[in-house]
């Protein structure tokens, strides 16, 4: 069976109200909206066979955070800035070679 998107990829934007560690304190948000932008200008977003950048709630990994998880696959991520998610997507989504020096254990 295969994965209806070549890469699915979820951004934990969660926003915790008791001051606990959460990823939208590391600007997860503006990160996630700048990943699809950049995803549609490269011309890999889009339906089956394609890219797909998602908002998630609680991915249960804030204490890594900003997380971010690419499936199939299942890599998991952390980034500070656009040069991180660049690499994350020139690398692994349109070169197939995951970051690993942004790479979380699973």
């Amino acid at each position: 069976m295969s994965s209806y998107y070549e890469h699915h990829v979820f951004f934990c934007l969660n926003q915790r109200e008791d001051g606990g560690a959460c990823c939208a304190d590391h600007n997860a948000k503006a990160m996630q909206e700048y990943a699809k932008k950049r995803c549609k200008a490269l011309g890999i977003s889009g339906g089956e066979g394609r890219v797909r950048i998602n908002k998630a709630g609680c991915l249960n990994r804030c204490e890594l955070g900003p997380v971010l998880v690419v499936y199939p696959e299942a890599v998991w991520y952390t980034f500070v800035d656009e040069r991180d998610i660049d690499e994350i997507i020139d690398s692994h989504l349109v070169g197939g070679k995951p970051v690993e020096r942004l790479m979380l254990d699973r």
